[in-house]
């Protein structure tokens, strides 16, 4: 995306914060030529560790009782 500097002076704060949740750079022009760039910060924001599974599993049927087949142990 590219945007004239006095149009990114009247809404930098709104951009800032949409070049944070798109992670989309925004090229910044004077006369139309780029001058700047605004970029996100590092790569990609953390995952969390828990729960970032969720809704990843669909269960089908019964997993808690038995299926019906016998095993047999070896000694």
């Amino acid at each position: 995306m590219e945007i004239a500097a006095g149009r990114f002076k009247a809404t930098c704060l709104q951009l800032m914060d949409e070049v944070e949740r798109t992670r989309k750079e925004i090229v910044i022009t004077k006369h139309g030529k780029p001058v700047a760039k605004l970029v996100p910060v590092g790569g990609k924001p953390a995952r969390p560790l828990f729960g970032f599974m969720k809704g990843t599993v669909e269960v089908v049927g019964d997993i808690v009782s038995p299926g019906g087949e016998e095993w047999e142990a070896e000694r």
